[in-house]
């Protein structure tokens, strides 16, 4: 993220309270209108943004580079905004074929419809789905899924769609690309790909399978089939055996080359390290070659990159970068290690519960933006310290979400697909008694397994800091 972004500009200028205090409030208040949605997000952060340059010229930090260092800011960011880009143009493209329905039919059909079987199958597609897709896409996708089936066979879609929602949160953990928090930690704290999905994989499993028995428990008087006359069983089988896995195959010679260009992809996410190469480069290798081979549109495939998402990333990382200028992220670090007596189980502590909580409320993606170059510095002062906080920021940032339906893209994904089709809402009060009761599990997960890798040597190093 902003681990080397700053450097410079910091050497330039002593840092004062007066500037952190600015700077510091700009932060927050742009926060608390993301949080509110008082504006867009992406106007917030690029308001807040225009706001913190404004102040960080006023004070002089940039010293002798001047504005030209949000242009280096930008610079060391410009790798997550690539892999977006290009992955999003991949995912639409690959859609396009019919490759991801049809083998969500294909899974679906192994449930014969049982309620409770194909509950435990949506949870497993969505891990899928979101490991390969990134979050925002795998979301989508499974939401649209659900609705489909269960009209088709007169169920409820609420306890589906809950699945969906905080399942995939998880399931963003597995890989470096997963989500999006995990890309911009695993791109701060230079983790290989392979390193990456060894140390993560172990929690996305265990903590979707709390999610997954939570779920089950609560919602177990929901997930049965509608009648018990004779033949509704058969009938219900004979409308799972009907769904036609082919129905959105346009073309099967796209469809073959769609399903080569991602496996092909995800392989280059993995061999990245090895080839010398950024994700960014392989997303954008991915996203042209699903144009190329697989019948995409290059005007719609452009269109649907989430560019609020790039202008919300734009803003966060001028803010954070201008904020960091002052010092106050390294007078933050400083009290932290303070504050946790350089234990690093108290500090893995600290930090791990602060990013569950607050990724809550806030969107998770500026708590780890923030957290970042927080983290940075106190791995610098003692790298080995780097791993276990690192590691706790992936699992935190990624799973503080399922506390509320406001917390995580793929609940506000979830729940506006369940309210757009039934009409209905889900209250936080409905959400949080399931998301609280897993986030309150998973964070023990999350944080007893840093702790207990750690201890016994087993936790995946970070190159990047030696001596840790």
């Amino acid at each position: 993220m902003l681990i080397a972004s700053g450097e410079e500009i910091t050497s330039h200028f002593e840092p004062t309270w007066i500037p952190m205090a600015v700077l510091g409030v700009i932060m927050v208040i742009t926060y608390l209108f993301i949080a509110f949605e008082r504006l867009h997000k992406s106007v917030s952060a690029i308001v807040g943004a225009i706001a913190a340059v404004v102040a960080a010229m006023a004070f002089g930090l940039f010293g002798a580079e001047g504005y030209d260092s949000i242009h280096t800011i930008l610079g060391h960011d410009i790798n997550i905004l690539g892999v977006i880009i290009g992955t999003s143009i991949l995912v639409d493209t690959v859609g396009g074929s019919g490759l991801f329905h049809f083998i969500a039919i294909r899974v679906v059909k192994m449930t014969h419809g049982e309620p409770k079987k194909l509950f435990l199958f949506v949870c497993i597609l969505t891990f899928v789905f979101v490991s390969l897709l990134t979050l925002a896409p795998g979301s989508l996708l499974m939401a649209s899924l659900v609705l489909v089936i269960c009209r088709t066979l007169g169920y409820h879609p609420k306890p589906y769609l809950i699945a969906v929602a905080i399942v995939a949160n998880s399931a963003a953990l597995t890989t470096f690309s997963s989500g999006i928090a995990t890309l911009m930690i695993g791109t701060a704290a230079r983790i290989p790909y392979v390193h990456f999905f060894i140390g993560s994989t172990p929690l996305a499993f265990a903590t979707a399978f709390v999610a997954y028995f939570v779920l089950m428990k609560i919602y177990k008087k929901t997930l049965v089939a509608d009648g018990e006359a004779a033949g509704a069983e058969a009938d219900r089988k004979l409308k799972v055996a009907n769904f036609d896995e082919w129905a959105l195959v346009k073309n099967r010679k796209v469809f073959w080359r769609s399903a080569a260009v991602l496996g092909m992809t995800v392989v280059g996410f993995a061999t990245a390290q090895l080839l010398r190469v950024g994700l960014d480069f392989v997303a954008m290798v991915g996203g042209m070659a699903a144009l190329l081979f697989c019948a995409g549109d290059p005007e719609q495939a452009i269109k649907k990159v989430k560019w609020t998402v790039i202008l919300f990333f734009v803003g966060l990382f001028v803010i954070i970068g201008c904020v960091k200028a002052t010092g106050l992220l390294q007078v933050t670090a400083d009290t932290l290690v303070n504050l946790g007596g350089g234990s690093s189980t108290v500090l893995t502590l600290i930090i791990g519960l602060f990013v569950m909580a607050s990724s809550g409320f806030v969107d998770n993606i500026p708590v780890t933006a923030t957290m970042l170059p927080i983290v940075d510095k106190i791995a610098r002062g003692d790298p080995s310290l780097a791993a276990p906080l690192f590691w706790v920021l992936v699992g935190a940032s990624n799973l503080g979400g399922n506390g509320t339906p406001i917390g995580s893209v793929s609940s506000v994904v979830a729940l506006h697909a369940l309210e757009t089709d039934r009409g209905e809402k889900v209250g936080w009060g409905e959400f949080m008694k399931a998301g609280m009761l897993i986030l309150a599990i998973q964070a023990v997960l999350v944080i007893g397994y840093v702790l207990v890798m750690n201890w016994l040597g087993l936790l995946p190093q970070l190159p990047h800091y030696p001596g840790g």
